[in-house]
């Protein structure tokens, strides 16, 4: 196999590797608001759970420490 082939698998394992940061960002935001006891509307779990894009989910994970309602996440009330 030439190394094309090994950029190719680098690159699949590079997306694997940031849709699982992605995923875990996500999980950790309804965890730390979960932990938190700040309720969690369904509509707002699936936006978290939904959203693909790291640098978003790093802000509203940074805002879940201190957010005082889900909405507040998002950067609402």
């Amino acid at each position: 196999m030439g190394t094309g082939l090994r950029h190719f698998r680098g690159f699949v394992a590079e997306s694997f590797r940031d849709e699982g940061r992605v995923e875990g960002r996500a999980e950790d935001i309804l965890r730390i608001l979960d932990l938190r006891g700040v309720p969690v509307p369904e509509a707002a779990r699936q936006r978290v759970s939904a959203c693909t894009d790291l640098a978003v989910l790093d802000v509203w994970f940074e805002r879940a420490v201190t957010a005082p309602s889900a909405d507040a996440v998002f950067g609402g009330g």
